[in-house]
């Protein structure tokens, strides 16, 4: 369906009769929802009407981006942290702002629009107001809005979109995502989560469904065999008249965070200087624009545009920080913008440069966040989603029927259930009580994954929330013995992968989670020295002592057992309601006026 401009406003002046608050983002929010333009004296507002979703077009070269969806074809709602700290130089930066910190930096005000988008503030509260977030054919009609405004614009994808937090993506092989991303519209992607289904399967995507339609880039993904890129480093296309450079940056760390086995063959990696050689190599052909799409995430961006020249704009993804300014980064040859654009659909980022004379002379920048309350569905993409849900497929030697398995109720939540924070948050603690009960073990680690949805309380909790949270391609759960000691050292690395204070050395993510276990951490402390004072059961943890550990995602070696889901379900199916009454976080010192944290 092609919805002209009258035709979206019209549509959503019928939602603000209908009872929806659109004067939630009033003009007094406009510094952020509103672009935001290079000139003289830095970064500054664009005045515009109250509509969220009203943007004048700008310039002569569009694209629009979104990062990811992880699956999530679907509304939903989603909680944002209230833990996401900045050390070292990224302290009081974004991303790692959080509720009040963050409202304050981008002068926004509370109980709006933006608060619900941005922020965990009184979030339960603000869903019952406000409803759920994205959706493939929302996002589909508010994509198809904007380029009516900005003929030749391009779509871009930054990944994650088909694994991770998705059981039809798990039943389909990815198919489910491929087909919604080809009906979007999307021009050019890289990836992350996408290895985990298997190099061959990647492969055998973008030879036969891409092929024509989706370019996959990535530069920094090379075969190990043969020493060159595995996939096309980068695409030129041209947007009214502009050559535009697209360069991929897939996530640097996959075979480290992901198995190693699903992509024997292939090495990752940051590769600065490749990235530099290809931005040359780009202009050198012509390009008046370049740009990358990343999947490395935030902080790893920052630190990339500081040290790698001529790129316009990173368009990034990985970290899922929705960050309504576009951040300019000072190097040697100039600036560099660097953009994320939120996760789970929930977001899409508009940017617009003005290219004169052969060089971007403007730019400015929107992050337009996907109320499903507001946005009426792109009939195709609705009717294809309904269709892809409602079939059968065989899985694991098992045959039934997608929706109906979604569906089942297992449980009710008594609290807001939520993933999203460097630390525990419910849904993780229902996983890791889960494992312990299941599992039998006095201990239990959950991976620190930034995908899974929230629940509200009240809510029945389905075994679509529980995919959401656990459907990957290595999902076998684990009981081992394992000493005081390793455990210690087991925390340890997860916390220097997180908090080291070189963003080349992060590989994004959350601290694993725990179950039972309580702790203190120092993320300011080096490797080694970040974990004490571990209790369990009141008594501290002995280096030499066994313990029984519960655990699931192993990125060792494949196995068989039973995958996580089907323990989390269970565990709801025998307790009926879930209420988290104490969330295990671990004590913080050395954390005191961080504006990354509001517990």
């Amino acid at each position: 369906m092609n919805m002209s401009r009258r035709e979206f406003m019209q549509m959503l002046a019928v939602a603000s009769a209908a009872g929806f608050n659109l004067a939630a983002c009033d003009s007094s929010s406009q510094s952020q929802q509103g672009a935001t333009t290079k000139a003289a004296g830095g970064v500054k507002p664009v005045k515009g009407p109250s509509n969220p979703y009203e943007i004048a077009p700008f310039g002569n070269v569009s694209l629009l981006h979104y990062t990811d969806c992880h699956g999530q074809l679907l509304p939903i709602y989603f909680r944002e942290p209230n833990i996401n700290m900045g050390l070292a130089g990224m302290k009081g930066n974004p991303p790692h702002l959080v509720g009040n910190s963050f409202l304050k930096h981008f002068n926004m005000k509370p109980n709006t629009l933006d608060s619900y988008a941005y922020t965990y503030l009184d979030f339960e509260n603000a869903a019952n107001k406000y409803g759920k977030v994205g959706g493939f054919a929302h996002l589909s009609t508010l994509v198809k809005s904007v380029r009516a405004q900005r003929p030749d614009s391009l779509l871009l994808d930054g990944g994650d979109t088909w694994g991770g937090g998705s059981g039809t993506g798990l039943w389909t092989n990815a198919q489910d995502m491929v087909d919604a991303q080809k009906l979007l519209g999307v021009d050019v992607m890289t990836g992350h989560w996408e290895y985990t289904f298997g190099a061959d399967r990647v492969k055998e995507i973008i030879e036969n469904d891409f092929a024509g339609h989706i370019d996959f880039v990535a530069q920094n993904v090379v075969d190990n065999e043969f020493e060159e890129s595995v996939f096309q480093p980068y695409v030129i296309k041209e947007i009214n008249g502009v050559p535009t450079a697209i360069i991929g940056q897939s996530f640097p760390y996959t075979p480290i965070a992901n198995p190693r086995y699903m992509v024997p063959n292939w090495s990752f990696g940051i590769r600065d200087d490749s990235m530099q050689e290809y931005v040359d190599q780009a202009r050198d052909k012509g390009a008046q624009v370049v740009v990358v799409l990343s999947h490395n995430g935030m902080d790893v961006d920052l630190k990339m545009a500081s040290r790698v020249t001529g790129i316009d704009a990173i368009m990034g993804g990985h970290t899922h920080d929705a960050v309504p300014e576009a951040i300019e980064v000072s190097n040697a040859g100039g600036k560099t913008l660097v953009i994320n654009s939120g996760s789970n659909g929930k977001f899409l980022g508009v940017l617009d440069f003005e290219v004169k004379d052969g060089k971007v002379r403007d730019y400015r920048f929107k992050l337009l966040p996907v109320f499903s309350n507001l946005i009426e569905p792109d009939v195709t993409m609705a009717t294809y989603i309904e269709k892809m849900r409602d079939q059968d497929v065989t899985y694991q030697g098992e045959t039934f029927n997608m929706k109906n398995r979604l569906e089942e109720e297992l449980a009710i939540a008594d609290d807001v259930l939520y993933r999203r924070g460097n630390f525990n948050g419910t849904f993780d603690q229902l996983i890791c009580d889960a494992l312990m009960e299941v599992k039998d073990a006095e201990v239990a680690f959950s991976p620190g994954f930034r995908w899974g949805v929230s629940v509200l309380a009240g809510q029945p909790i389905t075994f679509e929330h529980v995919m959401t949270q656990t459907a990957l391609t290595y999902p076998t759960t684990t009981r081992n013995e394992m000493t005081g000691e390793t455990i210690k050292l087991i925390l340890e690395d997860v916390a220097d992968n997180l908090f080291n204070p070189d963003p080349y050395y992060q590989q994004g993510g959350d601290m694993v989670r725990v179950g039972g276990l309580k702790y203190t951490i120092d993320p300011n402390e080096s490797i080694g020295k970040r974990i004490t004072e571990l209790e369990l059961n009141g008594k501290p943890l002995e280096a030499s002592k066994n313990y029984v550990v519960a655990g699931w995602a192993s990125v060792a070696q494949p196995l068989d057992g039973q995958p996580i889901w089907d323990a989390v379900a269970d565990y709801l199916r025998q307790h009926k309601t879930i209420k988290i009454s104490d969330l295990n976080q671990p004590k913080l010192i050395g954390m005191e006026g961080n504006p990354g944290i509001e517990l």
